[in-house]
């Protein structure tokens, strides 16, 4: 299966091929030597590329005042899925220090950028090969309260071997940050105490790993998988899925509020009528919240829906 959210696989790689002959061009053509001069590097600081912004923000944290960091996919308003790559990101690859990216199919086309521009001088950091996931497994990786200390620990330990001279800073805030997690593990122990094994839905399955970490009793994942890849659920399972709200089997709705196509707008209404709770997720970090803020609204809000949901399951 190929477990690219959303993408017409034809589509995509016309798209990725065409931008990629045309940012090699680009760069070839004299656009390389005015991206030196305008590098993050002239200000002394080290250049980071982050695919997602949930990553850069972590590089942020760890790197501090040394980094200058560069979001690809920072607008939480905006279908990841449908994002188009520029010569503007191929020219921030070129020049970058370090480059994180998810990885497992999520970003595709930062593999394809990375190998239009390669350097010597870069360190890349894959979240899916720190996790161990693979094309074909889930790809929202940060939803997975163990990924972040992975991450972090990369992150650091890459930015400490750029900038040995400012090793202790680095570890300082690497511990500061591995703190900073805790009240999220704390958030996610008590929710599991509470609502382990109650069933709940989701339009698809962009919040599964935290989910899981919760012990909720997912439902309708073939549904789920469907809209991630951009086809057609079957009639069975969306008959199951609307059941589902209808006799009130689940306790809460989860759905991502930026890719709400029709499917999704109809099994948000379905629960509206049958009094389902529903709670949104994003695939983007949220405008002026730090990761660790982003997770904890969003567990706050399950914690309100689930409670709102009544005895409905469990």
């Amino acid at each position: 299966m190929n477990n690219n959210p959303k993408w017409n696989a034809v589509r995509a790689a016309l798209r990725l091929s065409t931008f990629v002959a045309a940012a090699a061009l680009a760069l070839s053509a004299g656009e390389a030597a005015h991206a030196q001069a305008a590098s993050p590097a002239a200000s002394g600081k080290l250049p980071v590329v982050a695919a997602e912004n949930f990553y850069g923000d972590v590089v942020q944290q760890l790197g501090g005042d040394r980094v200058e960091v560069t979001s690809i996919l920072s607008n939480p308003d905006q279908d990841p899925h449908l994002f188009e790559a520029s010569p503007k990101t191929a020219r921030a690859l070129q020049h970058a220090s370090l480059v994180v990216y998810n990885g497992a199919d999520y970003d595709p086309w930062m593999a394809k950028l990375l190998a239009a521009s390669k350097s010597t001088k870069r360190t890349v950091i894959v979240v899916a090969d720190l996790t161990g996931k693979k094309s074909g497994d889930n790809p929202h990786l940060w939803y997975d309260p163990a990924t972040m200390p992975k991450v972090a620990r990369a992150v650091s330990a890459a930015l400490e071997a750029a900038d040995p001279a400012h090793k202790s800073a680095y570890d300082a805030n690497l511990a500061k940050f591995l703190d900073s997690l805790k009240p999220i593990d704390a958030k996610v122990a008590a929710l599991h105490a509470r609502y382990a094994g109650v069933p709940v839905t989701a339009t698809e399955p962009v919040f599964g790993y935290m989910s899981d970490a919760i012990g909720l009793d997912m439902r309708n994942l073939r549904f789920q998988l469907a809209t991630m890849n951009d086809t057609e659920a079957s009639a069975s399972d969306i008959a199951a899925f609307e059941r589902d709200l209808r006799e009130k089997r689940v306790r809460v709705l989860i759905y991502n509020s930026q890719a709400t196509e029709a499917l999704t707008r109809r099994m948000l209404k379905l629960a509206q009528q049958s009094q389902v709770p529903t709670m949104s997720v994003t695939e983007t970090e949220l405008a002026g919240k730090n990761y660790q803020q982003w997770m904890l609204v969003q567990l706050d809000a399950l914690g309100v829906a689930l409670a709102a949901g009544g005895g409905a399951g469990k």
